[in-house]
């Protein structure tokens, strides 16, 4: 089991010293907007995954006029409550550590609580390009399976040395042919790598969120769903030699895992294209419903689910069924934003929910 206890937020956003419990499965939080619900889901999306979700930039979280911030948070995991600590000190250094026990590598956290987040931003995911979609997927799997983790990191890593060489030798007008040969060889592994872990994983993902899609529909649509990456036709090897020269002309990696897509289609239509403002919602919930039901599954305990304003353009059934699937049938803890109080009480109590309200 994990179960969030307490949190304490110094300097963090909008907070300059707060602190908050929680004792129920089901905690929500309501207040108007700016008032700092969200900011409480991103902290706790801190001490899941060592970064924000809302935001690439630790330094915009730091409260205004203030110079770092912390997160402190008692955590419990399969019965032993641990103290997890989130430092973002003034030279802008961050510091993660586990009962005062210092990470050398953050991603060495990665997993340990695992958390889904549903926010309005994340239409992105249905509506936006690729980027979106395999980000996704690489924070799903990276939850999952360290080891794609390891190789996803060492990917982007190589591949900006890469990128960086080849504007360098158009700037210079001298390309190493041997340099170039050698940052291939480290590159192909790790793209080989991270590509057999995502096709693997997602030969059995894709048909859940299918399924998962029509059940929130309550009818097949038509619905499709598909792994693009043009490794599934070709080995990396030979795709880097045929894309070589479009490399140095344009001065960066044209083809690789980097550029890999999930193709989503209704009825052989981009479903982007024609789908509805409910078709757009109803999928996104399948996409972090089933990725909650795989970590569950892999983890034999359920991640932390944190929703932040989902009711916006639901209607009051739909917000009732959202509210039955997370709150109750799904065992994990779940944090939610509301602007209406007496909205999310209601449905919360009608449902018989184990709630209580944090009113900001």
């Amino acid at each position: 089991m994990l179960f969030l206890h307490s949190i304490s937020l110094i300097q963090f956003k909008n907070y300059t010293n707060r602190s908050f419990d929680f004792s129920k499965k089901v905690t929500g939080i309501c207040g108007n907007n700016g008032v700092g619900k969200t900011n409480i889901l991103d902290a706790i999306h801190y001490l899941c995954i060592t970064k924000s979700y809302f935001s690439s930039n630790d330094a915009i979280n730091v409260q205004h006029g203030s110079q770092g911030f912390r997160i402190q948070g008692l955590m419990e995991l399969q019965d032993v409550t641990e103290k997890v600590v989130c430092i973002l000190r003034e030279n802008s250094k961050k510091e993660f550590a586990i009962n005062d026990d210092a990470y050398t590598k953050f991603s060495q956290h990665i997993g340990r609580y695992p958390c889904v987040v549903i926010a309005p931003d994340d239409a992105v995911l249905i509506t936006g390009g690729s980027e979106g979609r395999r980000s996704f997927l690489d924070s799903l799997l990276s939850q999952l399976d360290a080891g794609y983790l390891n190789s996803l990191i060492q990917y982007n890593r190589i591949l900006q040395q890469r990128n960086s060489f080849l504007k360098g030798a158009a700037e210079s007008g001298n390309l190493d042919d041997s340099l170039l040969a050698v940052l291939d060889e480290q590159l192909i592994p790790k793209g080989e790598e991270v590509f057999k872990k995502r096709r693997d994983f997602l030969v059995s993902f894709l048909p859940k969120v299918k399924r998962m899609y029509a059940d929130i529909a309550q009818q097949d649509e038509g619905l499709s769903l598909l792994y693009e990456s043009r490794l599934l036709d070709a080995g990396f090897e030979e795709i880097l030699a045929a894309t070589r020269q479009k490399d140095i002309l344009l001065q960066r990696t044209t083809a690789g895992v980097h550029r890999d897509d999930i193709s989503i289609q209704l009825g052989q239509q981009s479903f982007k294209s024609i789908a509805s403002q409910g078709q757009r919602k109803s999928l996104l919930f399948a996409l972090k419903l089933t990725e909650l039901e795989v970590i569950k599954a892999e983890k034999k305990f359920a991640p932390i689910l944190l929703l932040d304003d989902v009711f916006e353009k639901l209607d009051e059934s739909r917000i009732t069924s959202l509210l039955q699937n997370v709150c109750v049938e799904n065992e994990g803890q779940v944090f939610i934003t509301d602007t209406n109080t007496e909205r999310l009480t209601t449905h919360l109590s009608n449902i018989k929910a184990d709630f209580s309200i944090i009113e900001l």
